[in-house]
């Protein structure tokens, strides 16, 4: 097989070359799950290797400081290797360790955030044991599922990893009941409800994304239904359909995305049947979800979260709390319940409306948001006399901004509460916290996400 130019651009002398088959020792995981053995020094990625096995393995490719092999036969599996129970696992992006148990996930991701922080932040903090749930199944409580239509053959499930291929399924071990029937329904129906998938390629068709939202405490059901166009030439039947289907919807939503683009939704929304919102509630906190509304995919573990951030602010009733990135005010509503005032800032205009909306909600009249660039408003609220005596940041996966970690340091609260989705990013920022005179106490990783490689923590963070 000819080399590819980026195989011959990065070619030199390594220590293993393309397809060489050998035997190696898998020291570790990476980001995407794959195992990462060395030989010399040097790293080859191979997806299934589970850690503290020895394998033997056909090398992919060679770059200039890693490769990529593929996993032919495992000589010494891990303790903690079991079957994945998903018949679509090594199809689907969708979850990367099924093929591990449970405890393993743990171990493996508690380790984790401990050598990240100590490798890129030099942070020698005491990381928690992490705190994994009982039932590690079944935890989401949105579905975002893709349609096809593939040979005439309506296809729906997830996508394949790194991939726009979708990996077709009837169930999904990880998500609702009631998402796995209307999967399984919509997929029989679509045509006949004029339905028919749309195609990336050509962009012909109409379906787009079945989203199902179910709230863990009320068991209210939200469907949405992406569509290329406004027009359901059968809206009435597919009304009853789905009410048909599952009986706790409350909520029937269409989509519009006309756009020609991988992003889920278009920026119409309209209500077919039912309510506009359905409600759910974290820990005593009511909340009010639209379609389109960022809320915590797994609400069990999501309070397991708030709690600890509740519990490192360490508030008596007297503190003003800033809310950085506050989204609809899930943590700042939380923080409330034992604050003096808590202000949010949040870039995403209507995302401040509905944690207004569910301040009303909930009856808090100690809470104040605001919309903007955290970095630009916090100081003008300094400015202002609203000096935060606990600031609370839960910032996207690219970690918080540089200004705004500047504004920290500048303005000097007591204690920071650092949630995070993303252990590099954390590690990366509590550096920068640190040098700028504060220390990290503890860090407490929380496993939102059985089955795939990610986790949450939160860090408490202290005025040296």
């Amino acid at each position: 097989m000819e080399e590819s130019k980026l195989e011959r651009r990065n070619k030199v002398n390594t220590p293993v070359t393309k397809n060489d088959r050998i035997t190696v020792h898998i020291e570790d995981l990476t980001h995407d799950g794959a195992g990462v053995a060395k030989v010399d020094g040097y790293p080859l990625f191979i997806p299934g290797g589970l850690p503290n096995e020895t394998a033997e393995i056909h090398v992919l490719k060679t770059l200039k400081n890693y490769g990529f092999a593929k996993l032919i036969n495992i000589v010494e599996p891990s303790p903690f290797r079991v079957k994945a129970p998903c018949p679509v696992f090594s199809e689907c992006g969708g979850c990367q360790l099924q093929h591990m148990t449970y405890e393993g996930q743990l171990v493996w991701k508690e380790n984790m955030v401990r050598n990240v922080l100590k490798r890129i932040g030099k942070i020698d903090a005491p990381v928690l044991p992490i705190k994994g749930m009982e039932k590690p199944w079944e935890y989401r409580n949105k579905s975002q599922i893709p349609f096809d239509l593939e040979n005439g053959q309506v296809v729906a499930g997830f996508y394949q990893s790194k991939s726009h291929r979708i990996a077709d399924t009837n169930t999904c071990l990880i998500q609702s009941d009631s998402a796995d029937r209307l999967l399984r329904a919509v997929k029989v129906k679509a045509l006949e409800l004029d339905l028919v998938p749309y195609n990336e390629e050509n962009r012909k068709g109409q379906l787009r994304h079945l989203v199902v939202r179910k709230a863990r405490k009320t068991g209210e059901v939200m469907v949405v239904l992406v569509t290329k166009h406004p027009k359901l030439s059968k809206e009435d039947a597919i009304i009853e359909f789905i009410q048909t289907i599952e009986p706790n919807v409350t909520s029937i939503i269409q989509n519009v995305n006309n756009r020609n683009t991988n992003v889920i939704f278009g920026d119409e929304t309209n209500v077919l049947w039912g309510k506009a919102v359905i409600e759910d509630r974290i820990g005593d906190v009511r909340f009010e979800i639209s379609a389109r509304s960022f809320y915590q995919v797994n609400p069990e573990q999501t309070e397991v979260l708030y709690k600890q951030a509740l519990d490192y602010a360490q508030l008596s009733g007297d503190e003003t709390v800033i809310d950085a990135y506050c989204g609809i005010g899930t943590i700042s509503l939380f923080l409330a319940q034992k604050a003096k005032q808590v202000l949010g800032v949040e870039i995403v205009p209507q995302a401040i409306e509905d944690a207004k909306r569910n301040a009303e909600l909930n009856g808090f009249t100690n809470t104040y948001f605001e919309a903007g660039p955290a970095e630009e408003v916090i100081p003008k609220w300094y400015k202002e006399g609203k000096q935060a005596d606990v600031l609370v940041v839960d910032p996207p996966r690219k970690g918080c901004d540089e200004a705004l970690l500047t504004t920290i340091i500048e303005q000097r609260p007591k204690r920071v509460v650092y949630v995070s989705c993303n252990p590099a990013t954390l590690a990366r920022d509590l550096r920068i916290l640190e040098d700028g005179g504060y220390k990290t106490m503890e860090v407490q990783p929380v496993d939102m996400f059985p089955q795939t490689t990610h986790v949450e923590c939160c860090a408490l963070i202290e005025l040296k």
